[in-house]
């Protein structure tokens, strides 16, 4: 099965494009939706997590997501340490679900995936190019967020000249859905073509 990794910066429409594959009949996995599992209450994650960072970041036995959040992106060796308690645990569940799926490719959305050199996971990397200035507009339309986190964010993200380099295929996202829709039509046939070797 081909494996597809979806990417791109914060803000720049990974689950609207994930949405568009999943109603053409594609599986997506999500890196973001299995960390949200992996760190419900109860979770062996949530445990370590609260272990290291300290208990004030779990309320009610839940994680505050948005307090974290604060927290890594402000210092990088804090990042690291969440991205090795969570990454090697999101890397196993993706394997895992990729291996009980019948299709001719599937789409894993992995936000960080250059950033923590996931590539060897998939077959192909897709790209959701948008320029900064409409990322950070979204983002702050979307999460109420201030400049000053928005840009913490972004820096914690490799830049976009980077993960052009690394894309197999693009999809630019400064148009309407309307043009979302064709470049995503354009590439499911593509990969089905490339899945199927007709």
């Amino acid at each position: 099965m081909l494996r597809i990794g979806l990417t791109g910066g914060i803000g720049s429409g990974k689950s609207t494009v994930a949405k568009l594959f999943a109603e053409r009949g594609v599986p997506v996995i999500d890196a973001d939706a299995l960390a949200h599992q992996l760190t419900r209450p109860g979770e062996p994650a949530l445990h370590e997590i609260a272990a290291t960072f300290g208990d004030d970041l779990v309320t009610d036995g839940a994680l505050d997501r948005r307090r974290l959040a604060e927290r890594v992106f402000r210092n990088p060796a804090d990042r690291q340490r969440l991205e090795s308690i969570l990454h090697p645990r999101i890397r196993a569940a993706m394997l895992e679900q990729t291996a009980r799926l019948v299709a001719p490719y599937c789409l894993l959305v992995i936000p960080l995936l250059i950033e923590v050199g996931q590539q060897d996971l998939v077959d192909r990397i897709l790209v959701i190019d948008l320029d900064e200035a409409s990322q950070v507009e979204r983002i702050r339309r979307r999460d109420a967020r201030s400049e000053a986190e928005i840009h913490a964010i972004l820096a914690a993200q490799v830049s976009r000249v980077r993960r052009l380099e690394e894309a197999d295929d693009v999809i630019n996202n400064t148009g309407d859905i309307v043009a979302l829709e064709t470049q995503v039509e354009a590439l499911h046939r593509k990969y089905l073509t490339l899945a199927t070797g007709h």
